[in-house]
């Protein structure tokens, strides 16, 4: 049984989501047709590859000075630290009347960040326990490359953090870790050997 395609009217002219029919309007395909899958198979060289880098990654935050403290004893460098409040805050996240602190930090060579947000108002909620299992639905961990896992490893413990499971060897390849920070952060730390 063969669905029609949904009519969209855009001005993007591409191929990546569907064919283009008469009057320059899109075919789309509808949501799981085999065909849709191509959509996600962005043209390498390209033009219509709009996706540039993973630019940061959002983490609320009630103790914005420990969770800071825990990603630079990891080796990240913070980057600045701000307020932020005014309607364009509040129509972009879709709160009202949002007074919050931000922390960005990077890793060393300046490719990953990780911005912290701590709310002043309207306070954070909390919908999860803290020290969810690494298996729950959801982002659980943002893994990291160190020289010396093992350094790594007791700097943090230094600092409260703890081992969610052990250090592991991967292969000849990798030794692998996961650790539990402040307000239950997983990080995972990814060594090279060799």
């Amino acid at each position: 049984m063969s669905r029609r395609p949904e009519v969209v009217r855009t001005h993007v002219r591409t191929t990546s989501y569907g064919r283009i029919g008469r009057a320059g309007r899109l075919l789309r395909y509808p949501p799981g047709d085999r065909r849709n899958a191509a959509r996600f198979r962005p043209k390498v060289g390209a033009r219509d590859v709009t996706l540039q880098r993973l630019d940061n990654v959002l983490i609320v935050v009630d103790d914005i000075e420990a969770v800071k403290a825990f990603f630079v004893e990891l080796g990240m460098e913070l980057e600045g630290e701000t307020t932020v409040e005014g309607l364009s805050v509040d129509r972009l996240i879709g709160l009202q009347n949002v007074r919050a602190t931000l922390a960005l930090l990077r890793t060393p060579d300046g490719h990953g960040r990780i911005e912290l947000d701590k709310f002043h108002t309207p306070e954070a909620i909390r919908t999860t326990p803290e020290n969810l299992p690494v298996n729950a639905l959801g982002i659980r961990r943002i893994m990291f490359a160190v020289d010396n896992i093992d350094d790594v490893v007791a700097r943090l413990r230094a600092r409260g953090a703890g081992l969610v499971g052990e250090v592991v060897q991967y292969e000849d390849k990798y030794r692998l870790c996961y650790v539990r920070g402040p307000e239950g952060i997983i990080v995972g730390l990814a060594e090279k050997l060799g």
